[in-house]
């Protein structure tokens, strides 16, 4: 007979069930990132990601951009999409380090609040300071977006950008879905924005559509500057002489396409240039008696997306443009104020 075992012996191991494959990511360029180069996307959005790593995964096309093959240096544009293949070894990552929020700088954010619902904050963004962060700025709207929670888990995000001297109506994302549906609404055109402007001369005609195409430029020290060429993107500005002076004039600004500077490169392009923008227009642009700021203000913003109530805000004018319209006998403190 054969000998009993002494010991039972162990069950034969069982292979562990696999982990679950990470998923290849699609994500749209929102309207607030057109322009930034595509290395400095990732790495906002991926913590831990080398740019070694990066290129690898651009040079065996595991990155693409709308489809295709591209390099590290792309600026993108709206509404492009971004293919992001698997990343397993990141997924433990710590999120993104965020400075913290000064209490001076998170009071100044909360009251500039202009609108707030379960998707969508809205405020009125001041002049002076960067909706992004790059190079040399340290202080900007993106890194103090904790102090906009307002008890959410999920941090706001931007679905567009102002110009730094630029002021208004600045519109976030409180959660991911409607992040997207907004930069839908803003690449599908389905947003209306209204700016007041002070021109330094008044706008022959009165009213009507600059559609001159704008290409990236050289400016004074190598700064990008855009500048109307017959090869450059589709811009088109409506505009409406609100009220006048002797040598300036209150316009009205509403923009059908998003393009960089479009605003300043089209008044300038008609011989008015925006006060205060010597970018575009010189120093012609500094009148006496007035502040020497850009005088542009996002006052409005109109957005209808399906399946939810309408959205629009408008922003006062800032300081300097308040003193400015005194000093020129304009009327209105609102976007709707004063029609001529």
């Amino acid at each position: 007979m054969p000998e009993a075992k002494s010991k039972a012996e162990p069950a034969p191991a069982t292979e562990a069930a696999p982990a679950p494959r990470a998923a290849v990511r699609t994500v749209l360029v929102a309207p607030a990132d057109a322009g930034m180069r595509l290395d400095r996307w990732f790495t906002r959005e991926i913590q831990g990601l080398t740019h070694g790593r990066l290129q690898k995964l651009l040079r065996t096309g595991q990155v693409r951009v709308d489809g295709g093959r591209v390099t590290a240096g792309l600026r993108l544009a709206a509404g492009q999409s971004i293919r992001i293949p698997p990343l397993p070894d990141l997924s433990a990552l710590p999120p993104r380090e965020v400075a913290p929020v000064s209490a001076k700088d998170a009071a100044d954010l909360v009251a500039r609040v202009l609108y707030r619902d379960d998707d969508v904050i809205a405020i009125n963004k001041p002049a002076g300071i960067a909706v992004q962060g790059g190079t040399g700025t340290e202080r900007h709207i993106d890194g103090m977006l904790d102090a906009l929670r307002f008890g959410s888990e999920e941090r706001p995000r931007l679905v567009h950008r102002l110009d730094r001297d630029t002021s208004g109506v600045l519109l976030l994302a409180r959660n991911g879905q409607s992040a997207a549906a907004l930069s839908r609404a803003f690449a599908g055109r389905s947003v209306h924005k209204t700016y007041w402007a002070l021109t330094v001369g008044v706008p022959e005609p009165r009213r009507g559509t600059i559609d001159r195409p704008l290409a990236k430029g050289e400016g004074e020290m190598g700064r990008e500057k855009m500048e109307e060429s017959e090869d450059g993107d589709v811009a088109i500005t409506d505009y409406r002489v609100i009220d006048d002076a002797s040598r300036a004039a209150w316009v009205e600004l509403s923009p059908r396409t998003g393009r960089t500077h479009q605003l300043r490169a089209h008044m300038a392009a008609i011989g008015t240039p925006i006060a205060g923008d010597r970018k575009y227009g010189g120093n012609e642009v500094m009148l006496p008696g007035i502040a020497p700021k850009l005088h542009l203000h996002a006052a409005a913003v109109s957005v209808r997306i399906p399946g939810r109530k309408g959205i629009d805000v408008e922003a006062p004018l800032p300081e300097h443009m308040v003193a400015t319209w005194r000093l020129f006998g304009f009327e209105g403190a609102t976007p709707k104020k004063k029609k001529k």
